[in-house]
């Protein structure tokens, strides 16, 4: 490494230029003085005020002297000076460390016994039991994508697994043949799941105090599949073939039988013998004499910290053994993952300084705008959710039609719902992860169109059928032999979806037509006292729906002064070719779509039984007042509303106007979103940046249709009066709440960060570990990924499952937690806090950070070590930019906040 890199050549980029100056000037005068007076001492002239070196570091700085020529020293350039003071250095440091004699340190014993085997002998047992296991747990757990299903499937993971392998045709593994009595055992049934981990943790000899861990670590070797069984097991209803009871013990129990016999095998190649307690003694025992770091390593990093310090090469010299030992031992116990702790820290508390600096001081810009003496209705409203993509649409609406009034609340919109499409196949749940609901909706065809929509039905079930044929016969011998002949065919369409993916996706919109459902409604009023599944047990109850309506308005401040439109817009994502597109969709909506949500409300909200339900709670929704169901596709920006066929004549034109805002709006977002990916020219106009998006969703090869929650930092609750105007980069999510309309308990704020804070948190720490881990819990690079049983993506053929973000989601992310700064008082924030404990927990282990804020006096608290602190502004500066596209234009990079002179409400400047 040092004869192949600069290191002793250049200072480190981190070392200051007046430390390295210093630091050569120093030994500059430290040589000469030594130099000249070693010349004297030649020539009996000595000079008692420089100390004599010691034999040693006389003659290491002779040597150094010599390899460098010191005859014509007084000529000798910097780079040269800098370039000897450098290999001093290290030949310092390396002299100090081996002088400080410390013992290698080596590494922790490991606890697993495969860890040990692979540490001593590079053989690596779980690529055996791995094999079985990811294959049985892909089948096991398939949710139609298995050609064929696993027999006894419903008698659990170990019954299946023993019948599986004691079939007359089954292929067993040789070293699996040992086991073949127990796999009997388990398939005559009486298998106790407990007393089986009990008796492979004895035979591996795992001391009862870290039987826990040994379990813990067992499933980690396989978390991804770990985690589903378990995913499946306790939350069923979410799939429609879930896991049986007990599934995750009896994967522990099996794992460790195989592990057990993967030992053995390997034993009895490497040392004679299965006893897998002297096989455990041989492993261990070389296994721990590995050592962390070598002479050569310690050198180079006290090399480094000497340069970043500052300390010169005579003053290490002058260092007995007994400092040595105390430096280095000081360094090693300043371990790297405390470093890498505080520089993460630090990064941290930058971006939270520039954002708790700029909500400050654009909130006194805010305060200084001349009020409106009798608040006015807005000329329409819209609602979106509160997820970060959504800010930046939001910011351009209000650019491009000031008058309009924009708010956000969770985008599953109160409405907690099972939901089945007309073209679904099962319910799946639209509503946060942390709710389990109760209430089943249906879109169906409208009366009128029931014949039409069977006779579509029809054909969809044949092409189904016709292509998972296709798929299943594929994977025969003659299907294969087939595929091979006529598989040039499908070449035309991947083609097509590379070259033109547009006018293909529109060719593929046409075609869908033949089967997409007719016109369409949903069946959202329950008529049975309980819901369910049956047709009449569908929806909601009137005072349940009245209940929803209310919650919201409340969420969002909107209880006086109604607008004729507000139109709610649910989000997704689509686009080809993308495995993880629930990590696309709504967080709110449990990575489903939130369009239905929209649809959902917006029909509650213009029943007129429900809206008097809704005044006997104080709310008065006038007759022109109109609701209206929209989605917005984050990724194509493309916007659909819903059941416009209802709404009054008398409210088209406002709708028109609506339309033509919002079409901008998606426009002008398209092109704040192009600044982004690096095949987009800068110079775009909005109206090629939208075709550019759109056609990044149809791209079949196009690996990044969109960048998701990446960048994502901060959360804002409260009133869209002090954050409008303000540049936030799409890096918050924002949350609508208005404190003087809620009660001395925070009532309305304790329910909206009930699904807020884990939601939001949920995708900060998602995206946090994706990014600093993405091998380990992110799932690397998408393109060798495949789809795994319907469930998720495996590397290659045969992987772990990867639930976490692809490289390509998290490329542009910044890693931190999340900052949560929300409009209210630190005494109600605490109260909440201890009334819900998911949010003490998130907030109180650290895992967010938060702070509250004052918009009267645009003053902020933040939360540190279990209380409210005042937060002090380091500046009162803050840029002006007349708009959004003027800040960002021409900039691909994370770009800092700014205050916006477009887009004042109805006008204001």
């Amino acid at each position: 490494m040092l004869a192949e890199s600069d290191l002793l050549k250049k200072f480190n980029e981190s070392v200051p230029t007046q430390v390295a100056d210093r630091m050569v000037g120093g030994t500059h005068q430290w040589v000469y003085r030594h130099r000249d007076n070693k010349q004297n001492e030649s020539d009996g002239n000595t000079d008692g005020s420089v100390k004599q070196l010691d034999a040693p570091d006389a003659a290491l700085l002779a040597s150094m002297l010599k390899q460098f020529r010191d005859h014509n020293i007084d000529s000798w350039s910097k780079s040269k000076w800098t370039a000897f003071v450098l290999e001093l250095l290290w030949n310092v440091c390396h002299r100090g460390v081996e002088q400080a004699g410390l013992a290698a340190p080596t590494l922790p014993r490991p606890l697993r016994h495969r860890d040990s085997l692979l540490r001593a002998t590079g053989v690596d047992s779980d690529q055996l039991v791995h094999e079985v296991m990811i294959r049985f747990c892909g089948v096991f757990l398939d949710q139609g994508f298995a050609g064929l299903s696993l027999p006894l499937r419903e008698s659990g993971f170990a019954a299946s697994f023993a019948n599986l392998y004691l079939q007359p045709m089954s292929i067993m593994p040789s070293w699996m043949k040992p086991m073949r009595a127990e796999l009997a055992s388990i398939a005559m049934g009486g298998f106790d799941v407990h007393r089986s981990i009990a008796q492979s943790l004895q035979s591996l000899g795992v001391d009862d105090t870290e039987q826990k861990d040994y379990i813990h670590q067992t499933m980690l070797a396989l978390r991804g599949w770990a985690g589903m069984i378990w995913q499946m097991e306790t939350a069923a209803p979410f799939f429609p073939m879930p896991a049986p009871a007990g599934s995750l013990a009896e994967f522990i129990a099996i794992h460790l039988m195989l592990e057990r016999h993967a030992i053995a095998d390997a034993g009895k190649r490497l040392y004679g013998t299965t006893d897998l307690h002297q096989i455990h003694s041989h492993t261990s025992a070389k296994a721990a004499t590995v050592p962390v770091a070598s002479v050569e390593q310690r050198t180079y990093t006290v090399f480094q910290l000497a340069q970043t310090g500052g300390w010169m090469p005579d003053q290490l010299l002058a260092m007995s053994q007994p400092q040595w030992q105390r430096l280095i031992g000081a360094i090693e116990s300043f371990t790297e993952h405390d470093r890498r702790r505080i520089f993460h820290l630090a990064f941290e508390k930058h971006y939270r300084t520039d954002t708790l600096n700029a909500i400050v001081n654009h909130g006194k810009r805010v305060a200084m705008r001349p009020k409106q003496e009798v608040k006015t209705p807005p000329a329409y409203q819209a609602i979106f959710c509160i997820d970060d993509r959504e800010e930046s649409i939001r910011r351009h609406l209000e650019e491009a039609d000031p008058a309009c009034e924009t708010s956000s609340a969770a985008g599953f919109f109160a409405v907690a719902m099972y939901y089945q499409g007309a073209d679904h196949a099962h319910y799946r749940p639209l509503c946060p992860n942390v709710i389990t609901p109760s209430h089943y909706v249906r879109e169906e065809p409208l009366f009128s169109s029931v014949e039409d929509n069977e006779k579509r039905a029809q054909r969809r079930r044949r092409i189904g059928a016709v292509t998972h044929q296709v798929h299943a016969s594929s994977r025969t011998m003659l299907g294969g032999w087939i595929t091979g002949i006529f598989g040039a065919v499908a070449t035309f369409p991947m083609v097509a979806r590379i070259m033109a993916p547009r006018l293909t996706s529109q060719v593929r919109e046409l075609v869908g037509s033949l089967t997409r459902p007719p016109a369409t409604e949903l069946h959202i009023e329950r008529i049975t006292e309980e819901p369910g599944q049956d047709f009449d047990a569908l929806g909601y109850s009137l005072p349940e729906m009245a209940t929803i309506v209310v919650r919201i308005l409340q969420d969002i401040g909107m209880v006086e002064s109604l607008p004729p439109i507000t139109v709610f817009f649910g989000h997704g994502s689509s686009s080809l070719n993308n495995p993880h597109e629930s990590a696309y969709n709504c967080g709110a909506c449990s990575g489903g779509r939130g369009g239905p949500n929209a649809r959902a409300f917006a029909m509650m909200a213009n029943d007129s039984r429900v809206r008097a339900l809704v005044a006997e709670q104080g709310i008065v929704l006038p007759d022109d007042v109109r609701f209206v169901g929209a989605y917005h596709n984050t990724c194509s920006d493309d916007v659909e509303y819903y059941d416009l066929d209802l709404l009054p004549r008398s409210h088209r034109n406002l709708f028109r106007r609506i339309e033509a805002s919002v079409n901008e709006a998606r426009a002008r977002n398209a092109h704040e979103r192009s600044r982004r990916f690096e095949s987009a020219p800068l110079d775009m106009t909005p109206s090629l940046a939208l075709e550019h998006v759109e056609q990044r969703s149809e791209d079949l090869s196009q690996a990044r249709p969109e960048y998701n929650h990446a960048t994502t930092a901060m959360v804002l609750v409260g009133r869209r009066e002090w954050s409008r105007g303000l540049f936030l980069d799409r890096r918050s999510f924002l949350t609508s709440y208005d404190p003087t309309i809620d009660d001395e308990n925070a009532t309305i704020l304790a329910r909206i960060l009930a699904a807020a804070i884990p939601v939001c948190a949920g995708i900060g720490l998602e995206y946090y570990f994706s990014t600093v881990d993405n091998e380990g819990y992110g799932c690397g690079s998408k393109l060798p990924h495949n789809i795994a049983s319907m469930l998720g993506v495996m590397t290659g053929a045969s992987s772990d499952l990867r639930p976490g973000l692809s490289q390509q989601m998290v490329e542009i992310h910044e890693p931190m937690r999340i900052l949560f700064v929300i409009e209210t008082t630190p005494a109600r924030m605490l109260a909440i806090m201890a009334g819900n404990e998911t949010i003490h927990r998130l907030v109180s282990g650290r895992w967010v950070q938060l702070a509250v804020y004052d918009a009267e006096t645009s003053t902020i608290q933040q939360y540190v070590d279990g209380q409210f602190r005042a937060y002090v502004p380091t500046t009162d500066e803050l840029p002006i930019s007349p708009s959004s596209i003027d800040w960002y234009r021409g900039q691909r990079d994370h770009l800092g906040f700014a205050t916006l002179n477009a887009g004042h409400p109805r006008g204001e400047q």
